[in-house]
């Protein structure tokens, strides 16, 4: 694994099991860190199941709710991502049932239910564009690395919020949120590794 790639996910560890300690004190501004963090990952799964946008949004909304009945269960960092991960995996799937008019325990509904996941060539092309992502995104500035992070993550960030928690004027997001992304792009398009049809 790439040395940046190693160094990103040990931040990415540390910081989640500083911010899972706090949020066990009651720190409700380390459980929004959590939140920030891994809401992307969750979407993309309750995405990957078929939902369409606003069903995925409920499922995930109803894992933070459930992650906060059992925040004292979780042992890691990296149990509190599986955690999460299967939560939402099977709240999508209920979900999926629902939309077609099935019982979560209909068997027929595991015949008709389509796989998500990508196939094997898929899977090798995905897991390279992250790395890759993953590597030239922890190159940008730390101001552009959150300010991603939080626009990225929030379906309608509210600008007001964002430049408070980020200590910004409101109308400079806009245009610092553009920077940041040309410059992640210049970076992506730099590297030989990188399909320039994945910033498609």
């Amino acid at each position: 694994m790439n040395t940046h790639v190693e160094e990103a996910q040990a931040d990415r560890y540390t910081r989640l099991a500083g911010c899972l300690e706090r949020a066990r004190g009651g720190d409700r501004e380390a459980l929004r860190e959590v939140v920030v963090e891994l809401n992307p990952t969750l979407w993309h799964v309750a995405r990957a199941a078929g939902l369409p946008p606003d069903d995925a949004e409920d499922v995930v909304q109803a894992t933070w709710l459930a992650l906060l009945r059992h925040l004292d269960g979780i042992r890691s960092p990296q149990s509190l991502t599986g955690w999460l991960v299967s939560t939402t995996r099977h709240g999508a799937w209920r979900a999926r049932q629902r939309l077609h008019g099935k019982p979560a325990g209909d068997p027929d509904a595991l015949v008709e239910l389509e796989d998500p996941a990508p196939g094997p060539v898929e899977q090798v092309l995905t897991d390279q564009r992250d790395r890759i992502l993953l590597r030239h995104f922890a190159e940008l500035p730390e101001r552009c690395r959150r300010l991603l992070r939080i626009v990225a993550t929030v379906h309608r960030p509210d600008y007001t919020e964002v430049g408070e928690a980020l200590l910004m004027p409101r109308g400079s997001i806009g245009p610092t949120r553009g920077r940041c992304l040309n410059k992640l792009r210049d970076l992506l398009l730099a590297d030989a590794a990188w399909d320039p049809t994945w910033t498609n």
